[in-house]
């Protein structure tokens, strides 16, 4: 059975940084292609970053390029979201995913990462 579980959420500042977490089981996340994703209050889920199989390179929505960066430790299987400079807009759900596939795709259809987490709550305020 594949689980995803994700943490680190809470509530932040604004200007200030967080670290979420996502610890996987029953699933290797090095050879598959992995996602951040987060929902805002109202709104539709969307893409935040992902990463490919076995590599090193973050993808990133392109208004978020440069505020967040997406890491790997394979010999612990999880997966890192890290968010600078954090903004008002940044109050979402944030979850984790992957895909069968060893690539990712940051503007493909979310269909086709079919394993989740729960999500975070992460709320930013001052």
């Amino acid at each position: 059975q594949v689980q995803f579980v994700e943490t680190g959420g809470g509530l932040v500042q604004p200007g200030g940084s967080l670290r979420l977490s996502c610890t996987a089981s029953g699933l290797a996340i090095g050879n598959h292609g992995v996602a951040w994703f987060r929902q805002e209050p109202g709104k539709e889920r969307q893409s935040v970053a992902c990463m490919s199989g076995d590599t090193n390179t973050g993808y990133y929505r392109d208004s978020l390029e440069g505020r967040v960066s997406i890491s790997r430790d394979n010999s612990k299987n999880a997966l890192y979201l890290q968010i600078h400079n954090v903004k008002l807009e940044d109050t979402a759900v944030y979850f984790c995913a992957a895909r069968e596939s060893y690539y990712c795709t940051i503007y493909g259809p979310q269909n086709t990462y079919i394993y989740w987490g729960n999500g975070t709550q992460v709320t930013v305020a001052s």
